[in-house]
């Protein structure tokens, strides 16, 4: 019965909303005097001579374009009409925020594109306006909102360079990404005290720290479960490198040391400045995957004090069974404060029912690996990266629409793979693998990697977690499983534990995957990765594995950019290996302000 309700709850979208319109109009007015002064204080001379030079350059650029064709054989000429264009490096122009034009994919793959473009803004305009004045009122309220409109260029960075199956893949998984943030937009804005106020809706609503695996949820369908700063920090970080840049500085200048990591420093900023939403019936806390967790948490009980909080804490030393115990009486103290503090009631059947999903969808995540170990990988790029995240931790088989998804990408993946098809056609070099916990504000790194020297990431060590088959009928197990599964969620499988989950399961994961490259993320502020970096190159040098070690600062671009990061590639592969690009337009090009 569970699985033929309709997803979200219908109840959720049509909960009253109660705004205070007084309030709205001096928020309004106070945001259209900042306007106003933005205005004013604008050198229009300046904008003027800025988009004159850029309507000549895109004459220039439309004529270069022009003469390159004219210039090509009758069968370059074929080949850019069938299979796309190939210096992508091109598309960018200093200074923009964008590309200066969408990427020409071939006419099949163009056609492709196009529909999923099209597909994602009928979800978009569909979801809206079910909640339409809270979610435009949003945009008044909150700086993070604004990226979102800008969230298919994100679709069409980490698409760049696809063709055929491969593309299809993509659009489906960033398609599913996009309805779930979309609807939970919607019920941030619509529960938001500031804002919508649906005292009814926020009666059912559990907040999560965003590191807090989603499934406990499952057991309760007649709640509406949101991983709290996700939309407002996490995620928004990967479409707009500059969002949390305000963040960082706010809660630096609060006086919180500069070498914190960036992903709990930017949560505790968007609380200093009244960045999140005022929302919510209780909050889900966690220790996952570090005590930033803890520290960010600390920031939500001083920002909201009436908010009940509840401190999931599993033991660091997972591989000992005698923790699992502990870690399900955890869950099961978590299922009786959402209980007391909702009203609602634990269902083992809703539970059971989609736990029976999640093990599905891991069933289709084990083909996907099976497949990228061959001589022919199929799934390559940063949309599979991050639906594997997003799926396995936030949705965790809550809801059915994925698995029409997951289907339908396996069923392309094998149909390539049965073809013995190239993922990136003609840009298969080199074999390889991510370690560590790669940049937000640089979420298609790989895709840049596979299109400027044929370095195709296979997996990246963040999809590498549980992958055992959860209980789905004794109920004391399946307590104990969802315990072992939390305990090895994304990030903590590998920095908890002990060295050896992060160092000797590297090299085990090499020889699985036949990678003969490793791309080293280095988080300047990680001290938990930083103890063991010592360890992995010195082996990584004796098993004569090319290590690239890429540093960044993971949510603040100004630390380290983007194109510091692309250096460091280029140089490794110009220097050791010796290599010539495949797209040289790509080793040198402007990004800084590019989302």
């Amino acid at each position: 019965m569970a699985d033929k309700k309709k997803f979200p709850n219908p109840e959720f979208f049509r909960a009253k909303t109660e705004m205070d319109w007084k309030a709205q109009a001096a928020n309004l007015k106070e945001f259209g005097s900042i306007a106003l002064d933005l205005i004013k204080e604008t050198d229009w001379k300046a904008f003027g001579r800025k988009q004159k030079e850029h309507f000549l350059d895109n004459m220039n650029r439309v004529a270069r374009e022009a003469k390159t064709v004219a210039a090509m054989t009758c069968a370059e000429r074929k080949d850019l009409l069938l299979n796309g264009e190939k210096h992508l490096g091109t598309l960018y122009r200093k200074g923009d925020m964008a590309t200066v034009r969408r990427e020409w994919r071939g006419v099949e793959s163009t056609l492709v594109d196009f529909s999923g473009w099209l597909k994602v803004w009928g979800m978009l305009l569909a979801t809206f306006s079910k909640d339409l004045i809270p979610a435009l009122n949003t945009t008044f309220w909150y700086r993070w909102m604004i990226s979102y409109m800008c969230c298919v260029s994100f679709m069409d960075k980490n698409t760049m360079g696809q063709r055929g199956n491969a593309l299809k893949m993509s659009h489906l998984m960033t398609y599913d990404i996009f309805r779930y943030v979309a609807e939970n937009l919607v019920f941030l804005a619509k529960c938001d005290k500031k804002n919508g106020n649906s005292s009814e809706l926020n009666k059912k609503v559990v907040l999560f720290d965003e590191m807090t695996m989603g499934q406990i949820m499952a057991g309760f369908p007649d709640l509406l479960g949101i991983p709290y700063q996700l939309m407002p920090v996490f995620l928004v970080s990967e479409i707009d490198q500059l969002t949390c840049v305000p963040y960082i500085d706010a809660v630096e200048s609060f006086g919180l040391p500069a070498d914190c990591c960036p992903v709990p420093s930017s949560e505790c900023g968007a609380l200093v400045i009244d960045a999140l939403p005022h929302m919510g019936k209780c909050f889900i806390s966690s220790s996952m995957p570090c005590d930033g967790s803890t520290m960010a948490s600390s920031y939500m009980s001083r920002r909201f004090p009436d908010l009940p909080v509840f401190h999931l804490c599993f033991p660091v030393r997972y591989e000992d069974e005698e923790t699992v115990q502990m870690g399900a009486e955890d869950i099961r103290a978590c299922i009786k404060f959402i209980e007391e503090q909702t009203g609602a009631k634990w269902s083992w059947d809703a539970y059971f029912s989609a736990m029976k999903r999640f093990n599905e969808e891991t069933r289709y995540e084990l083909e996907k690996w099976e497949v990228n170990k061959t001589a022919y990988p199929q799934i390559i790029g940063p949309s599979y990266e991050l639906f594997r995240k997003w799926n396995y931790e936030m949705d965790g088989g809550i809801d059915p629409r994925v698995m029409k998804s997951c289907r339908k990408v396996n069923k392309l993946l094998m149909e390539s793979y049965e073809r013995r098809e190239e993922a990136w056609v003609g840009k298969m070099r080199y074999r390889g693998i991510v370690w560590s916990c790669p940049a937000h504000y640089y979420a298609n790194f790989s895709n840049w990697l596979a299109n400027c020297w044929g370095i195709n990431v296979l997996v990246e060590m963040e999809s590498l977690n549980f992958t055992k088959p959860l209980e789905t009928e004794d109920k004391e197990e399946a307590l104990r499983d969802l315990a072992r599964l939390y305990e090895r969620m994304v990030m903590r499988r590998h920095t908890n534990g002990g060295y050896q989950h992060v160092v000797d399961e590297l090299w085990r994961q090499c020889e699985a995957w036949n990678a003969n490259f490793i791309i080293m993320y280095q988080n300047v502020a990680c001290k938990n990765m930083a103890t063991v970096q010592g360890i992995l190159d010195e082996q990584g040098r004796e098993r004569g594995y090319h290590m690239i070690w890429i540093e960044h600062d993971l949510m603040d671009p100004r630390t380290v950019s983007r194109k510091t990061m692309r250096e460091k590639v280029n140089e490794y592969m110009r220097t050791v290996i010796r290599a010539e690009p495949l797209d040289p337009t790509l080793c040198d090009f402007d990004d800084e302000n590019c989302m």
